[in-house]
């Protein structure tokens, strides 16, 4: 597929890095005109990736996050990338509620909110090789 346009992004895995994530995406989906409620899904769902990237991916350690927007038409396409350990089990991980770090009290909607907000969620892994993440929204306002 052809995209109008395109960015990347290449960042250390620190949780101060997902304010920094997700404000980017949205600065270069702004070009498409979207509405509020457009960017703030796009948002939440960009923090969501990225923190699952610092947490599990990385388990708050020392790496680097990828992250690529590609703009086609009505659509932004997200991918967010680490190098980390990767997932065993993606279906498990993928379900409400399901963590694998439950000492940390975390609620493990993770995936799903990524799934309310955007159109389409596709994950790929490889244990001990790291995790993609790969988002679409389809935009209204344009």
């Amino acid at each position: 597929m052809q995209y109008e346009n395109e960015m990347k992004l290449e960042f250390m895995s620190k949780s101060q890095n997902e304010a920094f994530a997700r404000v980017a995406v949205a600065a270069f989906v702004s070009q498409l005109d979207p509405t509020l409620e457009e960017l703030s899904d796009i948002k939440t769902a960009v923090s969501e990736a990225v923190t699952n990237a610092v947490i599990h991916g990385y388990e708050n350690g020392a790496g680097t996050i990828f992250v690529t927007c590609r703009l086609q038409g009505k659509e932004a396409h997200i991918e967010v990338h680490d190098q980390g350990k990767g997932i065993e089990n993606i279906k498990q991980a993928m379900e409400p509620l399901y963590t694998s770090k439950p000492e940390l009290e975390r609620s493990g909607m993770g995936f799903t909110v990524m799934e309310t907000f955007m159109d389409e969620v596709k994950v790929c892994s490889i244990p001990g090789d790291g995790t993609t993440v790969y988002m679409m929204k389809r935009l209204h306002s344009v």
